[in-house]
């Protein structure tokens, strides 16, 4: 896959910078009992994660753009007047118009990227598919905690295991992948917990996941708290540019100088705005205290599961890996409501 617009500037503000990230290990490997269940479920999730994938790209890239462009128009506004191209007797003279051309047509791309986000809804449809790949994802996971023998019962999983939750998603997707599944999974999982290994490969199987996830959001973490290091110090940078440009033009009566004074303020606003969109920080910060709760819920199941000798410790064990769970979309909810007042229109 390219690489998008923002990742591109990410990059271009870590050069040089050694991120000590970790590695999530092998991939988590489900228990036999439960692989038809994540092999029927598989090409959804990868569906709806190809489109959060696209759509989130698109949104990120789009507010970048109309940031960072939206100061490049301020540079070709300035430029033939810091220039003196805008004097008759100017020898560039008749190519002054050009300028003015090239920030009317940076002007039209903001404005035509500004359209297309709104009418496509990209934040929105990246919410929708990252929501339902997230949900789709953990299935498997959760199918052991459901009771299928029940009669008249929801047809969304993790409305039957998480009932008085108000906070969760309601995705149409879900439950229609749920109720196709309903019959292979009551199959599956009807002897399961008095199969030998069943509880222990279930339980080492929950806590790879979480190992992966902690991995995930440490990385994430490091590489925020780097990114906006990075953005501040050359934030910091350009507006000290700027105060010694004004200084020297009480001076220093160079018409170049209206550039230093003008173009590197409004490119330091678009860096922060960027930043700011993309709330860098809360998520840096969110990500921290994820990877030392998801490792309480991993030593939790691990607790849990050595080892199972009647109901109760089976009891156990689905209470840890459902508040496992329940940690996850915890943190999926918050993500949500950090990033959706954030529209396009923001830029």
């Amino acid at each position: 896959m390219a690489v998008a617009l923002h990742q591109t500037i990410q990059r271009l503000l870590l050069i040089g910078v050694r991120l000590e990230s970790v590695h999530a290990g092998p991939t988590p490997r489900p228990p036999a009992a439960l692989q038809p269940l994540v092999d029927a479920i598989a090409p959804v999730h990868d569906r709806f994660d190809r489109r959060a994938i696209e759509y989130g790209h698109r949104y990120r890239s789009g507010y970048w753009a109309i940031y960072l462009m939206s100061a490049l128009a301020v540079l070709f506004a300035v430029l033939p007047l810091a220039l003196g191209w805008d004097g008759a007797l100017h020898g560039l003279h008749p190519y002054a118009g050009a300028w003015v051309g090239a920030e009317v047509l940076v002007i039209l791309t903001v404005s035509i990227i500004y359209w297309r986000g709104v009418r496509g809804d990209w934040q929105g449809e990246w919410l929708r598919a990252r929501s339902t790949a997230e949900l789709t994802a953990y299935l498997p996971l959760l199918a052991p905690l459901v009771d299928f023998e029940g009669p008249g019962q929801e047809l969304d999983w993790y409305r039957r295991v998480f009932e008085s939750d108000r906070q969760l998603p309601d995705t149409a997707e879900i439950a229609r992948l749920c109720a196709q599944n309903e019959s292979t999974a009551r199959t599956l999982l009807r002897q399961a917990w008095s199969e030998p290994g069943f509880a222990a490969g279930y339980a080492a199987w929950a806590t790879d996941i979480l190992a992966g996830q902690r991995a995930y959001h440490h990385n994430l973490a490091i590489r925020q708290h780097a990114t906006l290091r990075r953005a501040h110090a050359l934030n910091a940078s350009l507006f000290g540019l700027t105060a010694v440009g004004a200084l020297l033009h009480l001076t220093l009566h160079a018409t170049w100088l209206a550039i230093v004074t003008t173009f590197f303020p409004a490119l330091g606003a678009s860096i922060h705005g960027g930043m700011a969109q993309s709330e860098s920080h809360r998520l840096a910060t969110t990500s921290e205290r994820l990877v030392e709760e998801l490792e309480l819920a991993s030593e939790r199941i691990r607790l849990a599961a050595a080892p199972l000798t009647g109901a109760a410790d089976r009891r156990a064990l689905h209470d840890a890996i459902k508040a496992a769970i329940a940690l996850i979309l915890e943190e999926h909810h918050d993500w949500n409501l950090v990033v959706r007042p954030h529209h396009l229109p923001l830029a």
